[in-house]
């Protein structure tokens, strides 16, 4: 999906160089994902269960604004 490109690709460019290790390893954990899950946390429709992972789904959702 080309809108998940654009919110991971903004994360990458802007958050992702000083993120801690652990917040790096759950974004490489989300990216293994598929699409419609990644979506779905993306617009807040699911929670993921991971707490590193909602951690790092809050921050994506942050650059996005």
């Amino acid at each position: 999906m080309r809108e998940l490109d654009v919110l991971l690709t903004r994360y990458l460019e802007q958050d992702y160089r000083q993120a801690a290790p652990c917040d790096r390893a759950a974004f490489g954990r989300i990216l293994d994902l598929q699409d419609p899950e990644i979506f779905g946390y993306l617009l807040g429709r699911t929670v993921p269960e991971d707490v590193s992972l909602h951690h790092v789904i809050a921050r994506i959702r942050r650059v996005e604004d």
